[in-house]
C-alpha cells in the first residue's frame, strides 16, 4: 500500500498537486451536539446567557473551513469559494451540516468536517454556562464530489438535507 504522504524515503512530505487541473469539487460533513432538556429549552427560548448560539456557531463553522491550512499540517491552502453550516434543533441535540465549495485541485472534505466540529465546539462553548453535559458526537462526512473519485454518498446518512453541488 502506498502512502502519499510519505516520500520514497519514508519521509511526510506535502503532496505536490501542482499538476493537477482545477475542477468543482464540494464536500458534506455533520455533527450532532447532545444537550440536555435545560439546553434544549433555553436554545428554544432564546435564553442562553453568551446569545444567538445559532448564529455564532454558524459564522464560526464558515471561519473554520477558511483556516484548515493552519490546522493541519499536510491541508493545501485552496480557495474556499462557498461555506454553508446549518444548525438545527431535534428534540435531544443540537444537529450540523456543513457543505463547502470549491474550484481547485483538492478536495474540501476537511474544510466541511473542521467547519462542523468548530461549530459544534462553538456550540459547547456557548451553552456550557447552562449545563456543562453537552457532548460532540457522529462527526462525519456525509457526501463529496468532484476531483478523481466522483462522487460518494455515507450509506444510511441523511444527505437530502445537505446542500447538493
Amino acid at each position: 500500500m502506498k502512502f502519499p504522504h510519505l516520500n520514497s524515503e519514508g519521509k511526510v512530505w506535502m503532496v505536490d498537486v501542482t499538476a493537477k487541473q482545477p475542477t468543482i469539487r464540494s464536500a458534506s460533513a455533520q455533527a450532532k451536539v447532545l444537550v440536555s432538556p435545560t439546553v434544549m429549552e433555553a436554545l428554544h427560548d432564546g435564553r442562553v446567557p453568551k446569545g444567538d448560539v445559532l448564529a455564532v456557531a454558524r459564522v464560526a463553522g464558515i471561519s473554520a473551513a477558511k483556516r484548515v491550512p493552519d490546522l493541519l499540517p499536510l491541508a493545501h491552502t485552496i480557495g474556499v469559494h462557498g461555506a454553508e453550516v446549518d444548525l438545527e434543533l431535534a428534540e435531544d441535540h443540537v444537529m450540523i451540516r456543513t457543505t463547502v465549495r470549491t474550484a481547485d485541485r483538492t478536495g474540501v472534505e476537511m474544510e466541511a468536517l473542521t467547519a462542523a466540529s468548530v461549530a459544534a465546539l462553538t456550540v459547547v462553548d456557548m451553552v456550557k454556562g447552562v449545563d456543562r453535559s453537552a457532548a460532540i458526537t457522529d462527526l462525519v462526512i456525509t457526501r463529496k464530489s468532484g476531483g478523481r473519485s466522483g462522487t460518494w454518498e455515507r450509506p444510511g446518512f441523511e444527505t437530502d438535507r445537505a446542500v447538493q453541488a
